[in-house]
């Protein structure tokens, strides 16, 4: 078969069958990772390679990368924008096209006026260690019009994935039969050598790297052999630096076939009493259907949501059946809700989070901004 004419729907079965595993189920550095989706997808190495390069030069894939985890790198926060109705539109542009910092950009509404209504604007942001989140947003702010922003940073990690295809027809309640593991943020420092290295080690994929050694040319990148390449990425996977080797799909735009992967981004918040915020996430995350669960901090913006988490879905009526299993479920578990809400995701914009403190010190020079006025 050619390129033209190999499947590229979501709903092929060997397509399915790679995608359940190769979304985000390739945890750590793998020294070969697209082995490691043939081995555990069960599909034939070479068929693994020939379906991920048409899904991507297809457009059903939008990237294929090495994923770090950027909280134990950079300072990262969820933050909420408000920004007059009138300059929403060029403040959505402006985060995505401007701030590589920003990585997830994302036009939220909730179904009825509620505390924290009127922050239609909401991205992820990650700021290299050094510098300040606050000083950072305060700068965007001025660029946007935005009138106030609220920072979230997470406090513990509960859950952290993708999986759209392996979550399809999901019963409300599903869960699994231990608690989430609760991961604390902790900042890990590297040496410019291991930067380097960790720069190239997350470029992404071009299609036809995926046919040989993929680390040969990464390590070359990085001017070290391959062995010294591989032996620095394993060392900062057991550092808790290394996410995961991830396809990412294109699941907010309707793709060439006509298909959406999901068409719904709902952004689930939970208010629980002081001190079971802990149990509350670990709670909320074993429940398979979300893809990540945190603990964070809205304050009084929205009335005191501490317990937060994005689930995704073709069906709105559906999903909301999956918030109230949750909420049964911590009722059962003795956990007092005192307040939640659901935030509807709209336009979305995602691109991998920029966070080498050498990129921040460029991005600075480019905006006209001196560097250490930006420092924490």
């Amino acid at each position: 078969m050619t390129l033209a004419t190999i499947p590229i729907e979501t709903t092929d079965p060997v397509n399915s069958r790679i995608l359940k595993v190769s979304e985000d189920r390739i945890q750590g550095f793998h020294r070969d990772p697209i082995g490691a989706i043939s081995e555990e997808s069960g599909v034939e190495r070479d068929a693994v390679v020939e379906r991920l390069q048409a899904m991507l030069h297809g457009g059903t894939i939008r990237r294929i990368r090495q994923t770090l985890l950027a909280t134990n790198l950079a300072r990262g926060a969820l933050v909420a924008w408000q920004v007059p109705p009138e300059r929403l539109d060029e403040a959505f542009g402006y985060m995505f096209e401007k701030d590589p910092f920003s990585g997830h950009v994302v036009t939220r509404s909730t179904d009825n006026v509620t505390p924290g209504s009127t922050y239609k604007l909401w991205t992820t942001l990650k700021v290299p260690e050094g510098y300040s989140m606050e000083r950072h947003c305060a700068f965007l702010a001025s660029k946007t019009g935005a009138e106030h922003f609220r920072l979230m940073p997470a406090k513990r990690l509960f859950t952290l994935g993708v999986g759209h295809v392996r979550r399809r027809g999901l019963p409300p309640g599903s869960k699994s039969g231990s608690l989430a593991q609760a991961t604390e943020v902790a900042l890990v420092s590297l040496t410019d050598h291991e930067w380097k290295i960790l720069t190239a080690l997350k470029r992404e994929c071009a299609p036809e790297e995926l046919e040989g050694d993929l680390w040969a040319l990464r390590a070359g990148e990085g001017g070290v052999s391959v062995d010294e390449f591989c032996a620095v990425a394993k060392n900062l996977n057991e550092r808790k630096v290394i996410g995961r080797f991830s396809t990412f799909l294109e699941h907010v735009k309707t793709l060439k076939t006509g298909e959406k992967v999901t068409r719904f981004n709902a952004l689930f918040h939970w208010a629980v009493p002081e001190g079971m915020e802990l149990k509350a996430g670990m709670e909320v995350g074993r429940h398979h259907i979300m893809t990540h669960a945190y603990w964070r901090e809205g304050g009084p913006e929205f009335r005191n949501v501490n317990v937060m988490g994005v689930a995704h879905g073709t069906d709105k009526a559906l999903l909301l059946e999956h918030k109230a299993a949750i909420d049964s479920h911590l009722q059962a578990e003795g956990i007092p809700v005192t307040y939640t809400n659901v935030f509807w995701g709209g336009r979305s914009e995602i691109k991998p989070s920029e966070i080498s403190p050498f990129s921040y010190r460029e991005w600075c020079e480019q905006m006209g901004v001196d560097p250490d006025s930006m420092k924490a």
